[in-house]
């Protein structure tokens, strides 16, 4: 939400010191932001109500909801955001750019403070367009490589000192490692009691079985408990094995249905859930996506470059949260009590959330450098100029959603830490190396290649998001026929 106001309110001002008026720089700023903020919005409820294809129904709870609240954020960027701004009119700016003179000035495009060196840095990556690409590509692939690593599971490990962990050390000091995480099966038929005591032997033969307790019937012996205890622990891979081996040999009992379950079994389950719909969500949400951004900036290249630069994110992200809450690598830094698999809803979670952004951050850039472009600017003063405006907005905008994730790290909980820290990192990754050097010097080292849109794919739909027909139908107003500075601040 926050962004999306910063968006709106950032063009408005510069129309403001452009020389527009306060009504016409409400309604350029609205009919340009304001529709990069519905693509951009688009894109972020694709990514969260896509979490549907999981198939786990708190997720997509989790999905509609945040989708719900993004789409509330639009609508208080489109209806609240203006009329907030024609309240505040020329009180928007800062007070030595009120007067006519200091609005004109401003209306140069010569970048002043924390814009030079934006400047400077749009024209330094451009310029070094190869050697830009290769540093960040090759330093984000080198970060990623601990995400091939990356294991989950849904059983928290106890931090280091506290009483659950000392009970369940004392647990498996006495009866095995595999006493924190039983294993039950239930089974389910008019024979269920006499089958139950029948395989118990069988059970016991399987590898990583510690111990298989007598089974437990009920009143009339339609069903049976039994337990096995693993000699691995909940999250050691050979236990994810046992439950496989145990599913695959009760499979075939004759007259009776035989169910695995219990925290570790339900654990595995949710992990391979996730695992196996993770490249479908994945699919999906860039699908879906690619062909937003393809209507967007009509062109091929640009939205490819934007996905490729978040898949890059993603890895990243991964990468150092597994090298961190995994192996360990500076916990200290980050207050960690104990290492392990991360939660299983870690990957997916940040993807979801990390594609919202890392859209949001592309789209703002890139359409900046669309408008200029069609605004019959050659190709890398497009991308300068369109950096040097939007650069501040996605700055700022990734500091803000920074700060929030990074606010969970240094006491949180451990779950809630590394989901954040995974956030935290992917934000840093996103906008400072891929929107930053990755977007920029690609897009120059493609040139007029960038805007090209195949002969078969013309009859598209104009969107004209940066709301170029927009300014050429309703250019600025002379400066002398301003309102007077300060007439609507009351």
């Amino acid at each position: 939400g926050i962004d999306y106001a910063l968006f709106i309110v950032t063009r408005y001002r510069q129309e403001l010191r452009r020389g527009s008026d306060v009504p016409t720089a409400i309604r350029t700023a609205v009919g340009t932001a304001g529709s990069a903020v519905v693509t951009a919005g688009l894109t972020v409820v694709i990514a969260l109500a896509g979490l549907f294809v999981v198939g786990i129904p708190f997720l997509t709870q989790m999905g509609v909801a945040a989708a719900l609240t993004i789409v509330a954020a639009v609508l208080v960027a489109l209806t609240l955001v203006p009329a907030a701004l024609s309240y505040l009119g020329y009180r928007a700016l800062p007070k030595k750019h009120r007067s006519a003179a200091a609005d004109a000035a401003a209306g140069s495009d010569d970048p002043a403070g924390g814009r030079r060196f934006l400047a400077a840095w749009a024209d330094t990556v451009t310029r070094s367009r190869v050697v830009s690409l290769l540093l960040a590509v090759v330093a984000l692939a080198v970060i990623s490589i601990p995400f091939f690593s990356m294991q989950t599971t849904l059983v928290q490990t106890p931090p280091d000192g506290s009483t659950q962990e000392k009970a369940e050390q004392l647990l498996a000091d006495g009866f095995g490692p595999g006493f924190n995480g039983p294993i039950t099966v239930l089974f389910e038929g008019d024979a269920a009691a006499e089958a139950a005591a029948g395989v118990s032997g069988t059970v016991s033969e399987l590898g990583d079985v510690a111990v298989v307790t007598p089974p437990i019937p009920n009143a009339d012996g339609t069903a049976a408990l039994l337990t096995v205890v693993p000699e691995s622990g909940p999250t050691d891979p050979a236990t994810e094995q046992l439950v496989a081996d145990l599913r695959a040999g009760l499979d075939r009992l004759d007259g009776v249905d035989a169910s695995v379950t219990g925290a570790t079994a339900v654990s595995v389950d949710v992990a391979q859930s996730l695992d196996e719909a993770l490249p479908v969500y994945l699919t999906l949400v860039v699908g879906l996506a690619l062909v937003l951004l393809v209507l967007v900036f009509r062109s091929l290249l640009v939205p490819l470059v934007g996905v490729l630069g978040f898949l890059l994110t993603v890895g990243a992200s991964l990468g150092a949260t597994v090298a961190v809450f995994q192996w360990g690598w500076l916990a200290d830094v980050v207050n960690l009590d104990s290492t392990g698999p991360l939660i299983s809803l870690t990957p997916i979670l940040v993807i979801g959330i990390l594609f919202g952004l890392a859209m949001d951050y592309q789209i703002f850039l890139v359409s900046r450098m669309h408008e200029a472009h069609s605004h019959g600017s050659a190709p890398l003063d497009a991308i300068r100029t369109g950096f040097r405006q939007a650069a501040p907005v996605v700055v700022a905008a990734a500091l803000i959603m920074f700060s929030v994730f990074a606010g969970f790290v240094p006491a949180g909980e451990a779950t809630i830490k590394s989901i954040a820290f995974a956030l935290a990192a992917g934000i840093l990754f996103d906008a400072f190396v891929v929107r930053m050097v990755i977007v920029p010097a690609a897009l120059a080292l493609l040139g007029e290649r960038a805007w090209w849109l195949p002969r078969w794919l013309r009859w598209l739909p104009v969107l004209d998001v940066e709301g170029a027909a927009l300014e050429k139908a309703e250019p600025a107003r002379p400066q002398q026929e301003r309102e007077p500075v300060g007439a609507r601040e009351h």
